[in-house]
């Protein structure tokens, strides 16, 4: 007599073999990589729980230093903005709605999880490095009082950008390209702001569209 959790193996197995599994392996690969971006990249940062600055994020946060001037100081504390969960989940919420009244439930759904995953995994990578916000030059916001790596804005703006792409704009390339320059917006005004370091943008961004991938593919093998 197969034992419950032999039972419950053999179900699991069932349901995969049901679904499309190519489309399971694909989303199994893009969250791996999601992670494996998140892990590796604190790693560089935080190597053995000791955070430092690597050069690289020390020349971007010059670089955007450098590149301060009225308009961008008037600008880029109102575009950052964009990134907020205080914008997007309205935004979000009302784009749900709309998919679910045109009986579009499934896309409706992909959409909130798009966000609310890639907010969720971005605070858990917080809490788990702890690194610290940077200090090189003054910020020109008040500086959040949570960790830093990663950036929360770039995860979140990069998983509502391209849960849209999959939804909306699949095939309206004009769109997919304002989508990417509304999140290269974004994160340049996380750097520009000082309130965060180039590897905290870049490794959100990355892990963001991993999730993102992910969860389409999942979807479709549903």
């Amino acid at each position: 007599m197969s034992s419950p959790a032999q039972v419950q193996a053999e179900c699991w197995l069932i349901t995969i073999e049901k679904s499309d599994g190519p489309s399971m392996q694909k989303a199994i690969l893009f969250w791996a990589g999601g992670l494996a971006t998140l892990a590796g990249g604190a790693w560089v940062v935080c190597p053995q729980g000791q955070c430092a600055v690597p050069e690289l994020d020390r020349m971007g946060l010059a670089l955007a230093h450098a590149g301060r001037g009225d308009l961008l100081d008037t600008w880029m504390p109102v575009l950052t903005w964009a990134g907020s969960l205080l914008v997007l989940v309205p935004l979000i919420a009302l784009a749900a709605l709309v998919l679910a009244r045109g009986g579009r439930g499934r896309e409706a759904g992909f959409l909130v999880l798009s966000l609310v995953g890639a907010s969720a995994f971005s605070h858990l990578a917080k809490l788990a490095v702890e690194r610290p916000r940077p200090d090189l030059f003054a910020a020109w916001t008040t500086m959040p009082a949570d960790w830093s790596y990663p950036s929360a804005h770039a995860m979140q703006v990069t998983a509502v950008a391209l849960g849209c792409a999959f939804v909306f704009a699949q095939r309206r390339a004009k769109w997919g390209v304002v989508l990417a320059g509304i999140v290269l917006v974004v994160g340049l005004s996380r750097l520009y702001l000082q309130v965060h370091f180039p590897s905290d943008v870049a490794a959100g961004v990355i892990a963001s569209a991993f999730w993102v991938a992910g969860l389409y593919a999942w979807m479709r093998a549903r």
